[in-house]
């Protein structure tokens, strides 16, 4: 593999009942962006942390211009020129942008935090990426979206040679992530070398050179980006084709009205928003980072306690501010970051699964163990959830997986309404179109579902109908037949007229 300037041979990696890696092996050529694509499971990330020194492969080396590569930590690979913008953020919320920033740095002056100096460097790292931000502020105050584009900058800032980009516009709007790709296209340019893991495969042929497939730990094939197209990089993928998939709830057209929403507002998120959902039906909610999407949902689920106004579920009228309220008049809630308001990841995923319906389970005051794990395994094969076992800790499944355990715990406690938060946010596209059929399965069967999702297409393919907010307000409806991506993208910025 003469030429590359990083060559991975015979790579492996095994977890406890997992084999993330077996002998993978291919080259990426100097400032290239090359893509690793591949379902959840694939051994993307797995390859991405042993090149950055985060795991210690079990068998076989990397080489980094011909010499063997022996890195124990990520701090011995930054030193070396490699760094990484990880998928999962792994900031202290507590402090602020500028103590993250330089945490690994701190300046100092006379022996004491020069916190001028650390001001300073900050606004330099963002500076990089184009963020203005005001350094000062918590990061743990931050959208996700921001604390992102933190993440990029602490990345890129540091010069380094080699940069492995983990899904990083999984949180972006489609500027932000315009944006992250102009900065890319500049690296490149400044010869620097990108492994670029995404399952957004727009990105993909957009942005890379060069693309490695990854099926189940194991090296598929890896070729140039003009010598493939999309179609046969998803059956490379997954192993099959995948169909496009065409909602059927639609057939059966709405029923009586579940959730009714009048004039709900919370200073500074959220300003007079009304509007309903039939059962049957899937209303999406198109909107730009900050337009009050994500505070909508919070609201109606009893999670914003500034939040007044009218939520009615099937004509019953829900307490302000309350989420147990929520949760017996029949409202689920599936959050945008599963990760820390969705699951326990430390806990298995029969212990996720039970949360919301503990008292369910109960006889005699305890907790019907048994029967516990009968309905965990019921629901666990309903949504076909892969893990070793119902108890394995959450935290070690795919992305797609731990989706799919946030929705079966709402379906076990019989919602009626369903708020599904980006369900496929940083899913592959084999799993995104299992949660896509089990959204639009649920629609059928009588659920008013609340689609909230930075991805158009996918507000466009399932949706019923769809609203469009801006600053805090619905600034526009517009039926399926007339919905279109350029339209949305209008109303979204403010340049287009509300239809319906």
């Amino acid at each position: 593999m003469s030429g590359f300037l990083i060559q991975f041979e015979r790579i492996s990696k095994h977890f406890p009942g997992v084999q993330a890696l077996a002998e993978v092996s291919f080259g990426v050529a100097p400032a290239t962006v090359h893509a690793l694509v591949g379902e959840n499971g694939a051994g993307k990330s797995t390859l991405g942390k042993v090149l950055t020194g985060i795991y210690q492969p079990d068998g076989g080396r990397v080489l980094l211009d011909g010499r063997v590569l022996a890195i124990r930590s990520p701090r011995e690979a930054l030193a070396r020129g490699i760094g990484m913008v990880h998928q999962e953020l792994s900031f202290c919320d507590n402090l602020s942008v500028a103590e993250n920033l330089c945490l690994a740095h701190l300046p100092r002056r006379w022996g004491l935090l020069s916190r001028r100096a650390m001001r300073a460097e900050a606004s330099r790292m963002l500076a990089v990426t184009g963020v203005q931000l005001d350094v000062d502020r918590r990061i743990g105050e931050l959208s996700t979206a921001l604390q992102q584009m933190v993440q990029i900058a602490q990345a890129v800032a540091v010069g380094a040679r080699v940069i492995v980009f983990d899904e990083p516009t999984s949180s972006l709007t489609v500027r932000e992530a315009q944006r992250l790709f102009e900065l890319i296209r500049r690296l490149q340019q400044r010869g620097v070398t990108m492994l670029y893991i995404s399952h957004r495969l727009g990105e993909v042929f957009e942005l890379c050179d060069a693309v490695t497939v990854l099926r189940d730990g194991r090296h598929v094939v890896t070729r140039p980006v003009g010598e493939i197209d999309e179609d046969a990089l998803v059956q490379q993928m997954i192993g099959r084709p995948v169909e496009e998939y065409f909602p059927r709830h639609l057939s059966a057209g709405p029923g009586a009205e579940l959730l009714r929403v009048r004039d709900l507002s919370s200073p500074g998120r959220l300003a007079g928003v009304s509007f309903s959902v039939r059962a049957g039906e899937i209303v999406g909610f198109a909107g730009l980072v900050g337009s009050g999407r994500s505070e909508l949902a919070r609201a109606i689920f009893g999670l914003d306690p500034a939040a007044r106004g009218v939520v009615e579920v099937a004509g019953r009228r829900l307490r302000p501010g309350s989420v147990p309220a929520a949760m017996r008049a029949g409202v689920g809630m599936v959050p945008e970051d599963r990760k820390r308001q969705g699951l326990v990841l430390m806990h298995g995923g029969r212990f996720n699964f039970s949360l919301p319906i503990l008292e369910r389970l109960r006889r005699l005051g305890l907790i019907d163990r048994p029967r516990e794990r009968r309905r965990t395994r019921e629901y666990f094969q309903r949504l076909d959830v892969r893990a070793p076992s119902i108890d394995a800790p959450v935290a070690s499944l795919s992305g797609g997986n731990q989706q799919k355990i946030v929705l079966a715990k709402w379906l076990a406690a019989d919602s009626k309404v369903l708020i599904v938060d980006e369900p496929t946010r940083g899913v592959d596209v084999g799993a995104k179109a299992a949660i896509h059929r089990l959204i639009d399965d649920l629609a059928g069967s009588g659920l008013a579902v609340v689609l909230i999702s930075s991805e158009l297409p996918e507000v466009l393919n399932l949706s019923t109908r769809v609203l469009v907010m801006r600053g805090g307000r619905i600034v526009g409806e517009v039926p399926r037949e007339q919905a279109t991506q350029d339209g949305l993208l209008r109303l979204m910025a403010g340049v287009g007229q509300a239809a319906g």
